[in-house]
C-alpha cells in the first residue's frame, strides 16, 4: 500500500471515529436536555407507539376503553355534554318541580308528549341518561386524578435533576467567568436558591434548583373541587326538600308533609327527616313609600312569629324578613312574598251562614291588586231545597282610585281604600271528581252564573262591610274585613356548604395553576483551562414566558455579587434566550 493511500486510510478511520463520538456526545446531550425537562407535568404519559397493542383480546378492549374514559379530553367532552344535558330540564317542566305545569305542557304540546316520554324529559336529572352521562363524568375526573396525584407525590418526594451537558441550549442562559473557586460559587448559589424558596440540590460541579409545585398542586385541587362540587350536587339532588306555604295571620304550621300547600323531595327524600318545629304568625307588617316619585316603593317587610322547636319546644317571640330566613336543624324558613284575604260570609236563601272565612287572594302587580275564587262546597241549598255550590270569582284592590277614576287597579298597596268585585256562580265546583284544582281559579265548565235584571252576569262591587244580594233570593255575601297572610319556603339544602367550599378551591386551584410557574434552575461552576473559574446558569420552564429570562437575569445579578467577572471581562453577565432552532 502507498503512503498516499496509507494516509488516506488512516484519515478517514479518524473522521469516522470523530463522527461517532459526536453523535454520541449530541446523543447523552440530548438525554441530559430530555430528563431536566421531565415530569415537568402530571399528566399521564401515553403509552409508546412501539410497544404491544392493547387492542387485543377483551382485557386489551377494557385497558383501551379505561384509558379512553379516564383522558382529560374525554372529561371535558363529558362535561360539556352535562351542560347540555341539563338545558332540557330549564326548558320543559319537571314532574318532581311542578306536576301540573307537566299536565298543562302535554296539553299544549300533544304531539310532542310521546317523545319526550320516552327521552325522560319530564324527569331529565334522574333520567337513564342524565345519570349516565354524571357518572361516567365521575369516573372520569376520578381516573383522571389518581395517576396525577401520585405523580405529584412522586415529585415532591423526588429531587431537582442534574444540570444538562449544554446549559446554553436550554431556553434562558447566561455565563460569565470569576475569580471565586467553584466551590464557593455553588455554595453561594445554592445559599441564594434557597433563599428564594427553591428547592435545591447539589451535584458534581452544579447546583440543581425547582420551583413552582404549586401549578400543578393548583391543577390537582381544582380537579378535585369538581369531584367535590359533583358530589354536593348529588347530595343535595338527592336529598333536598322544598315546600311552601301561605300562612294567614292568626294561624300556624307544622312542618309535617300534609300542612305544605306545595312540596319538591329530592329523589332519596325521606319525609321522617323533616324537623320538627312549628310556628305562628302573629303580625306581618309592610312599610311602603308614602309620597315623591318612589311612592309605593316597599320599605319593609317583616312577619312576627311564635316559635317552637320540636314537639315540647318552648315558645320564642321570633322575626323573618326578607333574605334573613330563620334556620332551624339545617333548614330555612324564608319570606317569600304577602297579600291580602278579604274576609267573606256567605248566607243561604234561608239566612243561615253557611261559610265564613278568609280568603287569600293572589297579587297581580306591585300594588298588590289581586284575583281570586271564593268557593262553597257544603252547606247550601237553594229555595227549591236544590243541593248545589256557590263560586265567585274576585278582584280586591287595597286602595281604589274612586268611581270614574280608573277601573280595578290599586294605586297603592297598602289597604288605604279596598274594593272587592265579586261574580256570582253556581252549579258544580268540580271538587269531587278528585283532581287537583288551583285555589285561585274558578272552574266554571259545570255552573251557570247568576243574572242580573239585564240578563248579564250578575256582579257587584263591594266596600268594606258591604252587602250582595243574590238573584232571586238565592242568598247573600258579605264583605266583613280583611285580613293579611305570608308565604314561607322552607328548604333543605344538604351539600350546599360543600358545594360552596368546593367552589373556593376549584377558583383558588385555577388561579394557581394558570399564574404560578413551574421552572428549574441549574448553575454550575467549572475551572476553565486558564485556571478561572466559568459560571453557567440556566433556566427551563413547563411553558416559555417572558418572566423565566426576567427571573434568571434578577437571580444571575445577585449570584454576581458574590462571585464578580474577572478583571479581564467586568462586565454584569447578560441573560441570553437560545433560539428555536438551537434547542433540539
Amino acid at each position: 500500500m502507498s503512503t498516499t493511500d496509507k494516509a488516506s486510510t488512516e484519515a478517514s478511520t479518524e473522521a469516522s471515529t470523530d463522527a461517532s463520538t459526536d453523535a454520541a456526545t449530541d446523543a447523552a446531550t440530548d438525554a441530559s436536555e430530555a430528563a431536566a425537562g421531565a415530569q415537568l407535568s402530571t399528566a399521564p404519559l401515553e403509552d409508546s407507539p412501539t410497544g404491544p397493542a392493547v387492542g387485543i383480546g377483551v382485557i386489551g378492549w377494557v385497558r383501551w376503553f379505561w384509558r379512553q374514559l379516564t383522558s382529560m379530553r374525554v372529561a371535558l367532552i363529558l362535561l360539556f355534554l352535562l351542560s347540555l344535558g341539563a338545558i332540557p330540564g330549564s326548558l320543559i317542566p319537571q314532574t318532581n318541580v311542578d306536576a301540573m305545569k307537566v299536565a298543562s305542557w302535554k296539553e299544549a304540546n300533544a304531539d310532542w308528549v310521546t317523545v319526550a316520554e320516552k327521552l325522560q324529559l319530564f324527569d331529565v336529572y334522574s333520567s337513564v341518561w342524565f345519570s349516565a352521562i354524571y357518572l361516567l363524568l365521575f369516573i372520569s375526573l376520578i381516573g383522571c386524578i389518581v395517576p396525577r396525584s401520585w405523580q405529584f407525590v412522586g415529585q415532591l418526594r423526588g429531587r431537582p435533576p442534574a444540570a444538562p451537558r449544554r446549559l446554553d441550549r436550554l431556553p434562558a442562559h447566561t455565563t460569565w467567568r470569576t475569580e471565586k473557586t467553584p466551590d464557593e460559587v455553588l455554595a453561594h448559589a445554592k445559599t441564594m436558591l434557597g433563599g428564594a424558596r427553591f428547592r435545591t440540590e447539589r451535584g458534581e460541579g452544579h447546583v440543581a434548583a425547582e420551583k413552582g409545585y404549586l401549578r400543578e398542586a393548583g391543577n390537582l385541587i381544582f380537579h378535585v373541587s369538581l369531584i367535590v362540587m359533583l358530589v354536593a350536587f348529588a347530595w343535595g339532588q338527592y336529598f333536598k326538600s322544598e315546600g311552601g306555604k301561605l300562612v294567614l295571620r292568626g294561624t300556624g304550621f307544622s312542618n309535617t308533609l300534609t300542612q305544605y300547600d306545595d312540596f319538591k323531595p329530592g329523589t332519596l327524600f325521606n319525609p321522617d327527616d323533616l324537623p320538627p318545629f312549628s310556628f305562628t304568625l302573629d303580625r306581618f307588617d309592610a312599610t311602603y313609600e308614602m309620597s315623591g316619585p318612589q311612592r309605593g316603593t316597599p320599605r319593609d317587610f317583616k312577619a312576627h312569629i311564635t316559635f317552637s322547636d320540636g314537639a315540647d319546644g318552648t315558645p320564642q317571640k321570633r322575626e323573618i324578613q326578607v333574605n334573613e330566613p330563620l334556620e332551624v336543624d339545617g333548614s330555612k324558613v324564608y319570606l317569600l312574598g304577602h297579600g291580602y284575604a278579604p274576609i267573606l260570609s256567605v248566607t243561604d236563601p234561608t239566612g243561615k251562614v253557611i261559610f265564613k272565612d278568609a280568603v287569600p287572594m293572589l297579587p297581580q302587580d306591585a300594588n298588590l291588586t289581586s284575583v281570586g275564587a271564593v268557593k262553597v262546597t257544603d252547606g247550601y241549598k237553594d229555595k227549591d231545597g236544590k243541593t248545589e255550590q256557590l263560586g265567585f270569582t274576585a278582584v280586591f284592590v287595597p286602595t281604589y282610585a274612586g268611581d270614574g277614576h280608573g277601573t280595578m287597579f290599586s294605586q297603592f298597596p297598602a289597604a288605604l281604600q279596598p274594593r272587592l268585585m265579586l261574580n256570582a256562580w253556581h252549579g258544580s265546583l268540580g271538587v269531587d271528581s278528585g283532581l287537583p284544582q288551583n285555589v285561585y281559579v274558578l272552574k266554571t265548565d259545570k255552573m251557570q252564573s247568576f243574572k242580573d235584571e239585564s240578563g248579564e252576569v250578575f256582579k257587584q262591587k263591594l266596600s268594606l262591610g258591604d252587602t250582595m244580594t243574590l238573584p232571586n233570593g238565592a242568598g247573600s255575601v258579605k264583605f266583613e274585613g280583611i285580613e293579611r297572610w305570608a308565604t314561607f319556603s322552607v328548604t333543605h339544602q344538604p351539600g350546599s356548604g360543600l358545594a360552596l367550599a368546593g367552589a373556593i378551591a376549584a377558583i383558588a386551584g385555577l388561579a394557581g395553576s394558570l399564574f404560578i410557574q413551574r421552572r428549574r434552575i441549574w448553575v454550575r461552576a467549572v475551572t476553565g483551562k486558564d485556571g478561572v473559574t466559568v459560571v453557567e446558569m440556566a433556566g427551563l420552564g413547563r411553558s416559555e414566558s417572558t418572566r423565566l429570562p426576567q427571573e434568571l437575569a434578577d437571580l444571575a445579578a445577585t449570584l454576581h455579587r458574590q462571585a464578580p467577572s474577572a478583571p479581564a471581562a467586568m462586565a454584569e453577565p447578560r441573560v441570553e434566550e437560545t433560539p428555536e432552532g438551537e434547542r433540539g
